[in-house]
């Protein structure tokens, strides 16, 4: 579910960690023991925030059935598949198969390679039918597939989301809104990207390491999600903020802490 780019997310996300080295060191203790604290990387924590993003992605809480999931959800970004929505239009599927071919050799999807390259940046399904759909969901019974879905997952949106929060001085629940916009939207160059939904909400708010109010901040950060998901018809729906994320925030429960309980397109979820 990433905005289109002819550019590797691979590369993009490069440049994302390179600038997070190089970003100020936290500048109030509050903020430090923040980051200190359990974080969304605590085991516990990234269970859940699995579970949250496929109730929006799969409608299911059960996200590791998802990796052999795959269709094209006529979003302009080709196929969408697997515990993340890796698109074959945006890089990121082209980076999860070559990772794979190079620790499976000769594996099912290797074949594709080419196809993938040249589809790249676009929606076209050229080289890729038939027989794709029914090839990743083969190559999703192979453990060595799933490692490099979790893998590319960790690397690309997962880790730089926990580590720009824990900059911010987030706790849980602003991590996990910095993941799920990361892996909506990408962290391109575009106005709707990661980055420039977080420079938004910085023009309205300050976040707890340059001493402002967690709330407030994630509120800001919030409404800049909003405002960037409803700029494109296949994300106009905000439930997954306004019923799932916002209600968190609403409750004070900046840990995700459970019982948790939120709607997502209209349907109920718990966690207990």
């Amino acid at each position: 579910m990433k905005h289109p780019t002819r550019t590797s997310r691979r590369t993009l996300l490069t440049l994302f960690g390179a600038s997070l080295a190089s970003a100020p060191l936290l500048n109030s203790p509050r903020a430090a023991a923040l980051c200190a604290a359990a974080g969304l990387d605590d085991p516990a924590k990234k269970e859940i925030a699995m579970q949250l993003v496929s109730s929006a992605e799969n409608s299911s809480l059960d996200w590791k059935a998802q990796y052999k999931y795959i269709e094209d959800i006529r979003d302009g970004r080709g196929y969408t598949a697997g515990i993340i929505g890796f698109c074959s239009g945006t890089g990121d599927m082209l980076d999860l198969v070559e990772l794979y071919a190079d620790r499976r050799p000769g594996n099912v999807l290797a074949p594709y390679l080419p196809a993938l390259r040249r589809v790249n940046g676009t929606d076209s399904h050229d080289g890729l039918d038939p027989g794709f759909p029914r090839d990743w969901a083969r190559a999703a019974q192979d453990q060595e597939f799933r490692r490099a879905q979790d893998h590319e997952r960790d690397r690309v949106y997962f880790n730089p989301a926990v580590r720009q929060g824990r900059t911010d001085g987030l706790r849980v629940l602003g991590q996990f809104a910095y993941y799920d916009a990361i892996v909506m939207h990408g962290d391109g160059t575009d106005p709707t990207s990661f980055r420039n939904i977080r420079r938004r909400a910085l023009n309205r708010s300050r976040p707890p390491a340059r001493g402002g109010d967690e709330v407030t901040y994630l509120h800001a950060f919030l409404d800049a999600r909003v405002w960037a998901m409803k700029q494109e018809e296949a994300h106009s729906d905000t439930s997954r903020v306004d019923t799932a994320q916002r209600v968190f925030l609403r409750e004070g429960n900046l840990d995700l802490d459970p019982p948790l309980d939120w709607k997502v397109y209209g349907d109920s979820y718990h966690i207990g």
